[in-house]
């Protein structure tokens, strides 16, 4: 049986090349990047799609494996100008002398970053990244959570992670998410980290998810919670029509960066 690939033009196999390397590519961005109109790329997509290649979701394509995540420097650098204007946008909701919980993840970590210049904040995290970032800042008290370190990322996660986020009360929660399926499922990928998840979402006063566009529709095996279970979503363009329905049912906030 000849390989679907040798069906593929040249740019097709690029942008497959391309969504393997980052795990992700948007249209907005193929189109600059091939100079050809957004229709060629989406029917380009289709075919990727159609194949099994990619998966589509909102804005572009991405890989299609539900049970591992793209690899932690590449998410690092997916999407980063989308979270640093998030991120920005989360801290300018965080008044000073706040305690917090911060969880795993590329985008908590931007948030961190621009939350550096704030006064008298509290931290509680499970994030080694997170600590480092804010504990340069002498006016934080910056408490790290107990547990097994994730070599990948340095983030923290276990049962004697989970028991000690149970020991807090917080203003805000601050949490990161792999995927948000359309009926506003919130998914990831590792049940261990999921569930120190859950226990933030239990003891923070406020629970504020950070998730650029391309979690919209994207897929992963484990769930955490509901939409409907956060205050707020912070992100960077207008979620689809079903997320934004789940959303305006449940009452929670949406803050487009």
């Amino acid at each position: 049986m000849p390989d679907p690939r040798e069906t593929l033009n040249s740019r097709q196999k690029e942008i497959m090349k391309t969504a393997q390397q980052k795990g992700f590519v948007s249209i907005e961005e193929l189109t600059q990047t091939f100079e050809v109109t957004p229709q060629t790329i989406r029917r380009d997509i289709n075919t990727l799609c159609d194949q099994g290649h990619l998966r589509r979701y909102h804005g572009g394509a991405g890989l299609t494996s539900s049970v591992e995540n793209v690899d932690y420097l590449t998410r690092q650098v997916l999407c980063l100008e989308e979270k640093r204007r998030i991120a920005r946008l989360v801290a300018r909701h965080i008044p000073e002398k706040a305690s917090l919980f911060i969880n795993i993840g590329t985008t908590t970590e931007e948030v961190a970053k621009a939350l550096v210049e704030h006064q008298g904040l509290r931290i509680i995290t499970n994030n080694l990244n997170v600590a480092t970032l804010l504990s340069s800042n002498p006016a934080f008290e910056v408490i790290v959570a107990g547990g097994v370190v994730r070599t990948r990322d340095r983030g923290i996660i276990g049962e004697a992670t989970i028991d000690f986020i149970r020991q807090f009360k917080v203003d805000y929660g601050i949490i990161g998410i792999s995927g948000i399926d359309a009926d506003g499922t919130l998914l990831d990928f590792d049940y261990r980290e999921v569930r120190v998840s859950q226990a933030i979402i239990k003891n923070a006063r406020k629970v504020l998810l950070v998730a650029d566009h391309t979690k919209f529709g994207r897929n992963a095996m484990v769930r955490l919670g509901h939409l409907s279970e956060i205050d707020a979503l912070f992100t960077d363009q207008q979620p689809p029509e079903e997320i934004a329905a789940t959303l305006a049912e449940a009452n929670v906030g949406l803050y487009v960066a």
